[in-house]
């Protein structure tokens, strides 16, 4: 039997905290423009639903419009939770009534079919005040980085329109950098969307949330560290015993040292690294570094399985998944 660490050590916040100028900038430019917007639809990753949203958004900017709550990438979870994620957010915050799961490489997707329907019938029962008058409807889409909110667009586009490509994707966190001209989705009725930079809270508010934020790529992996998010993973893949990781990484047996998990990986796919002795000479030596990197991209692309990060959050039985604070 192993033994599984049951807390993770401490890390310093400082670590996990990633706001560049163009977030700061990207805020007030949303908060600009909200006399222009009928609705806002807020993206988040559904790995992480109870995690990591940026509580700012209520305050500034969807508090006062019709808000959706649209969590992609609902293909990285099980479908049979999707009920107990919406009951626990409902039961957090009975402001968030409409909640949707997507996934952007699906046009057959139940919540991207319903999505703009769901938006129309907001926006038609809600005060518009002084764009009462305006046939078109305007939406605000907002997120923390790399939830896919340009992706949504483009496949709103695509499935309305027929037409591709009208906002930038990336797989790294903070691509769409400022606040975009409207882009048309439909014709009838005319419906444009507002893509914004994806933008975190300032300070981030612990430890667990950080690194499931950088877990799902919201955070740049070089500013948190590879092995860092990788020792992180590999704790909560114990927690949750989900062990695909043993086949997946070449090792004998599950454990839960990630010294261990690296080496034998980075021996296993022969990722080698030379480096000089102090006498001149040099050696190889397994390359941590990358066999960190395939680690996290393993996990990102769903070869450990479908994950929801938050399972200790939703599930009861999960709770015992701890944080060592020192």
């Amino acid at each position: 039997m192993n033994n599984f660490r049951t807390v993770f050590p401490f890390v310093s916040r400082e670590l996990l905290n990633w706001f560049p100028g163009h977030m700061g900038k990207g805020m007030k430019q949303m908060q600009q423009k909200l006399k222009q917007i009928d609705c806002v639809i807020e993206v988040h990753d559904a790995r992480i639903p109870l995690t990591g949203r940026n509580t700012e958004f209520k305050h500034t900017i969807s508090g006062i419009k019709p808000h959706i709550l649209v969590l992609n990438k609902s293909d990285l979870i099980e479908k049979h939770v999707e009920g107990k994620i919406v009951e626990r957010l409902q039961q957090d915050n009975q402001d968030t009534m409409h909640i949707l799961f997507t996934n952007c490489k699906s046009q057959s997707c139940r919540g991207l079919r319903r999505l703009m329907p769901l938006a129309q019938n907001l926006i038609n029962n809600s005060d518009r005040y002084n764009r009462s008058s305006q046939r078109e409807f305007c939406i605000m889409i907002i997120g923390v980085p790399n939830v896919g909110k340009s992706s949504l667009i483009n496949v709103l586009r695509n499935r309305h329109l027929n037409k591709k490509g009208a906002s930038q994707v990336g797989a790294v966190a903070g691509v769409t950098r400022s606040v975009l001209n409207r882009i048309k989705i439909c014709e009838e009725p005319a419906i444009y969307l507002l893509d914004t930079p994806g933008i975190l809270e300032p300070n981030i508010a612990d430890t667990e949330t950080g690194l499931r934020l950088a877990l799902v790529s919201c955070l740049q992996d070089h500013l948190v560290g590879e092995e860092l998010i990788a020792d992180y993973l590999l704790f909560l893949l114990n927690k949750q015993q989900n062990f695909r990781y043993v086949d997946v990484m070449g090792l004998r047996e599950p454990t839960d040292s990630i010294a261990s998990v690296l080496v034998a990986n980075a021996v296993h796919l022969n990722k080698m690294i030379r480096s000089k002795q102090l006498d001149g000479t040099s050696v190889l030596r397994p390359d941590v570094n990358m066999a960190a990197k395939l680690m996290l991209k393993s996990f990102r692309t769903g070869a450990f399985g479908k994950i929801l990060l938050d399972e200790d959050k939703i599930i009861p039985s999960s709770k015992n998944m701890k944080f060592q604070y020192v």
